[in-house]
């Protein structure tokens, strides 16, 4: 992993950076792909789904799990059982989760209430670990901003990169309360690099966040769930779009859901369907119809119907070398 050359991370989304979602990423050239956020008590009770969160496709180098908990003993248990599956490159422990039934545990975010716990559980991560790498993800607090301590306290910590999520945990997802200075305060504090992370909708966004903060890199969830080639943009410093077809893109991806899920994945492809189809004329009725639909067939006719458009502008084989260079 090159921290000199501005990483570009998907950052891990509940109920979307699946395998299939992070396989459609990657084809854009972004740089870490990250599992949805597991948790390591269901690890350590052998949770079927949760097994089936952290699988990888073939492309996914490097490729990150994150975990969450708060007790030391299972967090430590959920480490010693990622040691076992190969593929895995660094192991991210969430401590940025907003959600009450986390937070309100003390896990995620509710850890940013005590920094001495936090640390004590990034030593455990890394001691009993067999991954190349250790990150961490934060948000600037939890009910108040304490970036400085919060920094200054990872700095005890054995990891080799830290995530930050500009917000506060009482924040939400607000976007007037995105705080790009409390991460340019961080960065200048932390003795590892640092990824910078919300509201970072384009590629003129990204560009500001990266120089104004002095990160080493960028995280982006939200906006690659409608826009999964920003980090092709990004990496090229257009605004253009890449070579392909919108309509090829969601079928290949509703493609992979049906492969991956079997016939559930039809149902699970609707949230995807309805960020995809964000923009489009007829969205809300599209929207509607899909919601109803259970047949693989249906829904691949479709969504070939609704998106037979084209939206591309270069060609095809600089996406491909691109790819192959973030791998």
């Amino acid at each position: 992993m090159d921290f000199n050359n501005n990483l570009l991370m998907l950052a891990p989304l509940a109920g979307y950076t699946d395998l299939p979602f992070r396989s459609v990423v990657k084809k854009f050239g972004v740089d870490i792909t990250v599992s949805e956020m597991v948790s390591s008590h269901a690890l350590v009770y052998a949770n079927k789904k949760t097994q089936q969160m952290i699988e990888k496709s073939p492309d996914e180098n490097p490729y990150s799990v994150q975990i969450a908990g708060s007790k030391e003993e299972i967090v430590k248990k959920a480490v010693v059982l990622l040691n076992q599956i190969q593929g895995i490159d660094i192991i991210d422990f969430n401590c940025g989760c907003p959600a009450p039934k986390v937070a309100n545990h003390g896990n995620g975010s509710g850890l940013l209430k005590d920094l001495e716990h936090l640390v004590k559980i990034l030593k455990i991560i890394k001691e009993n670990t067999n991954k190349p790498y250790t990150s961490v993800k934060v948000r600037l607090g939890f009910d108040k901003k304490i970036p400085l301590e919060i920094a200054y306290a990872l700095n005890d910590a054995p990891i080799d990169f830290v995530v930050v999520h500009g917000r506060t945990r009482n924040d939400g997802y607000k976007k007037d309360k995105i705080d790009y200075e409390s991460i340019r305060k961080m960065k200048q504090i932390l003795n590892v690099p640092l990824i910078a992370n919300g509201e970072i909708t384009d590629v003129q966004k990204a560009k500001q966040v990266l120089e104004f903060t002095g990160a080493n890199g960028v995280m982006i969830g939200r906006a690659a769930l409608t826009a999964p080639w920003i980090f092709w943009q990004i990496k090229n410093n257009t605004s253009e779009l890449p070579a392909i077809l919108k309509k090829e893109l969601v079928l290949e991806h509703f493609d992979a859901m049906v492969d991956f899920y079997g016939d559930r994945g039809v149902v699970m492809f609707r949230k995807n369907l309805h960020a995809y189809a964000k923009g489009h004329s007829g969205a809300s009725e599209f929207r509607t119809k899909v919601n109803a639909m259970l047949s693989p067939k249906e829904m691949r006719e479709s969504i070939m119907e609704f998106f037979d458009e084209s939206i591309i502008a270069n060609n095809l084989p600089l996406l491909v070398e691109l790819n192959k260079k973030s791998v």
